[in-house]
């Protein structure tokens, strides 16, 4: 047993844990069990901890070694940690050689029977399927865990169980593929929603779709980062999905939160965080619900006795602006939201029109952030961000911030990642709410109303480049058109303070040509070496498009046609 866990063993560690079923199950079954094991073994190890310290206080009470044993078993002793009964612990379980998946559904449950704050969170785990999981399997995985013990005292940090277990929900999200987006928003995304919406000390944040928790956590390590107090953040969450629910749950009890309020059930149809009758209001909601959700309860909409859908119902097969409007229900008079949302609800009509209108007609509507495809689990379509808030600076009020990142990323083989420089430039403009060509602009109502409150983000801020142009002289005689290299498109966007006297010359006021010794296409990387590899790509472009000119094709075939003749006439062909 080493003496302190880094990251990148703890985390090559639990991924190994995956490998021992991996093969008898899809890998958004198995996540449950790893899940489950690891939790059980950091329950008991850190209930050990604090027994020893139970024990150390008796004996220096001057209690008998035996007597502070047995005082060290009373449930009452431990306060700020989960009493574990014997039949739990770790030591009662890893010897266990038949019928192991009784003994740990057994275990679960008197875990929770001592510990009313984990109802519902092990014994959603079935370790007792046969079919699936063998007493030899168990036995591997029991013997596995039994590697390493789980102590505060025994990482390199105090975070690094919590850091690890984000590693491993990633993890098995990468495995479970289109299923992965049912627990798991990619970090970068949740970084980039938490810094826009900067939470504070003193508040309470609200995730109405909480999956894993992810949002939840990284609002605590935001405020951890600007140098206050994480601990001062009340956390509420709900969760659908039971198995989800329980490794929310998990999530929060091993970053040490022991506080946060995750509750279970549909916050559409049943939303859990009310008081006096009515919903609990937060000072930030953020969220990344499922797009389009069908069958998302449109018939019971209408007579919502929390009055959430004030600007009408969405279509029956398309939650998306339901859960908008839950969210801005669930909002204080200085709250601010942040969601995640398919692009199709900035633009369809009939009811989501009339949805989209009435919030831009109130004033809430901040921004909407375009972002790359290909960023998320389970989808390759581009999705946006929905930034509301009821307390718009003077500056902003009557005005739209449309800000285009679609061709900000970095790609990968299945997915495309949002890198930190992409980030940074999200959240320094939305900051800053000025404009940038090409990139971002701010709109008023009057300009969306004149659009049909139609808020397609290319029709305020479209990345695409100009028409090119296309010069018929320089393409029947060669040359590049000077008013092309200068314009405002390719100056700014490509070649940037490159000097172009590197490789042309200036045959007349109209046209550039490239410079002699540049033989080849080829022959321009050797010349600019150290240029930027789009400067070099828009340099071979023009030698593609103007160098090789149709009044050279043509002497390229006069010429051919010259040789073949001699060859003809040397055969006695004339």
């Amino acid at each position: 047993m080493s003496q302190t866990l880094t990251l990148q063993q703890l985390e090559s560690f639990l991924w190994e844990a995956a490998d021992i079923l991996r093969g008898n199950m899809d890998a958004s079954e198995y996540k449950d069990y790893i899940f489950g094991m690891l939790f059980l073994k950091r329950l008991s190890d850190a209930f050990e901890e604090a027994q020893e310290d139970v024990i150390r206080y008796y004996l220096d009470k001057g209690r008998s070694q035996a007597q502070a044993e047995e005082l060290a078993n009373e449930e009452d002793e431990y306060d700020e940690t989960f009493y574990i009964p014997p039949e739990a612990r770790w030591g009662a379980l890893k010897d266990e050689k038949h019928d192991i998946g009784s003994v740990l559904n057994t275990a679960t449950e008197a875990i929770e029977e001592y510990n009313p704050s984990l109802e519902g969170v092990l014994v959603t785990i079935d370790f007792n399927v046969k079919n699936k999981l063998s007493d030899s399997k168990l036995r591997d995985l029991i013997s596995h865990f039994s590697q390493h013990r789980l102590r505060n005292t025994d990482f390199e940090r105090s975070d690094l169980l919590g850091t690890a277990y984000e590693y491993l929900i990633k993890m098995f999200a990468d495995s479970a593929g289109k299923k992965g987006g049912e627990f798991y928003t990619p970090s970068e995304v949740v970084q980039l929603l938490v810094s826009l919406l900067k939470p504070h000390a003193g508040m309470r944040i609200y995730d109405p779709t909480a999956g894993s928790g992810g949002m939840l956590i990284q609002s605590r390590n935001y405020l951890a980062e600007q140098g206050e107090n994480p601990a001062n953040l009340s956390l509420y969450g709900q969760e659908m999905n039971l198995n989800t629910w329980a490794i929310c749950k998990m999530n929060m009890f091993l970053h040490g939160v022991y506080s946060a309020d995750i509750r279970k059930g549909d916050t559409l149809g049943d939303p859990q965080h009310t008081e006096g009758g009515e919903l609990m209001h937060f000072d930030r909601v953020i969220a990344n619900p499922p797009f389009s959700l069908k069958k998302w309860g449109k018939e019971t909409a209408d007579g919502d006795q929390y009055g959430r859908f004030p600007y009408g119902t969405p279509p029956k097969d398309a939650g998306d602006l339901a859960f908008v409007q839950h969210m801005i229900a669930s909002l204080n008079a200085e709250g601010m939201m942040g969601v995640v949302m398919p692009h199709g609800v900035l633009f369809r009509g009939s009811s989501e029109k009339a949805i989209r209108q009435g919030i831009l007609n109130d004033d809430l509507l901040e921004a909407v952030i375009g972002l790359p495809d290909s960023l998320f689990y389970g989808t390759g379509i581009p999705a946006c961000l929905l930034i509301i808030n009821k307390a718009k600076p003077a500056e902003r009020r009557g005005k739209v911030l449309f800000i285009n990142g679609e061709l900000d990323y970095e790609e990968g083989k299945n997915q495309n990642k949002l890198r930190q420089q992409d980030i940074e430039k999200i959240v320094s403009t939305f900051d800053e709410y000025t404009e940038v060509k090409r990139y971002a602009k701010v709109a008023t109502l009057e300009e969306i109303a004149e659009n049909d409150y139609n808020l397609n983000i290319r029709r305020y801020a479209d990345t695409s480049p100009p028409p090119e142009i296309f010069d018929v002289r320089a393409i029947l005689h060669g040359g590049i058109p000077k008013r092309e290299v200068e314009s405002e498109y390719i100056r700014e966007e490509i070649l940037g303070d490159f000097d172009v006297s590197r490789v042309f010359v200036e045959p007349n006021a109209d046209y550039y040509d490239f410079r002699p010794e540049i033989e080849t296409k080829e022959g321009i990387r050797e010349t600019v070496g150290d240029a930027d590899s789009q400067v070099i790509a828009q340099l071979e472009r023009w030698w593609d498009k103007y160098r090789v000119s149709l009044n050279e094709l043509d002497e390229q075939v006069a010429e051919a046609e010259g040789v073949m003749k001699e060859y003809l006439k040397e055969l006695g062909y004339e």
